[in-house]
């Protein structure tokens, strides 16, 4: 792995927002010895085959995953990146997470136990400018949304089991989990992104939520820096 190498990696079906989140990328600063990468993964079969095609193709030692109508408003993302992953027991960072998982709610819209701060332009998301407060900090989450996921270590992505585009953030989440690294999100003065995200398909959203719990179980929360599983 090229430990001074950093990929942005999208799944794209729209040219306007690639070429705006690439607008974005390029103005963000880079370090002295680091390098930037983009992959645009176009006609992917899912999102965790797309993103595990690129996550493959590359060398990059750190990752970031976003959905292309994700714009990086803050050109220090990469110096706020490399200074968490500096705790070599984290290995992701997402921007919005949860603390609490159930099986009966849906995490994005259970804003009491989502933590985090973005910029969304979605009447149902205006709550989610600021979410919960993050303790300084950084504060240990048991997934996060995948609009902007950033890795240091390379995981492979269960498109076998999420075939579509949704769940996918989640459980990569619990794959991280899974191999002993932490999944947090960053106590911030200001949100770092912009979800441009006028709306969701969700015609197959129950469909992985039932698979996702069949696979790492129900009532996931994070206790004291521990991920407890409760299964019937």
């Amino acid at each position: 792995m090229n430990k001074n190498k950093i990929c942005f990696i999208m799944c794209t079906n729209d040219l306007k927002y690639e070429k705006e989140c690439r607008i974005c990328i390029n103005h963000l600063y880079v370090p002295e010895n680091m390098d930037i990468e983009v992959l645009c993964v176009k006609n992917a079969d899912s999102m965790a085959s797309g993103y595990d095609r690129a996550m493959v193709e590359s060398d990059a030692k750190y990752k970031i995953y976003l959905h292309q109508d994700v714009l990086l408003v803050r050109n220090d993302l990469i110096t706020l990146l490399l200074d968490i992953f500096k705790d070599e027991s984290i290995g992701m960072i997402g921007f919005a997470g949860n603390k609490v998982l159930t099986e009966e709610g849906y995490p994005w819209c259970e804003p009491n136990k989502r933590i985090g701060m973005i910029y969304c332009d979605r009447i149902v998301d205006e709550i989610c400018f600021e979410m919960g407060q993050v303790a300084k900090p950084y504060e240990e989450v048991v997934a996060v949304d995948g609009l902007f996921m950033a890795t240091q270590y390379d995981i492979r992505w269960r498109c076998d089991i999420f075939k579509g585009w949704d769940f996918y953030d989640l459980s990569q989440s619990m794959e991280f989990r899974k191999a002993g690294y932490k999944v947090v999100v960053p106590s911030l003065d200001s949100p770092y992104c912009l979800h441009d995200n006028d709306m969701n398909n969700l015609s197959q959203y129950s469909k992985w939520k039932k698979i996702f719990w069949e696979e790492y179980g129900v009532n996931i929360e994070v206790n004291n820096g521990i991920c407890l599983y409760q299964r019937d």
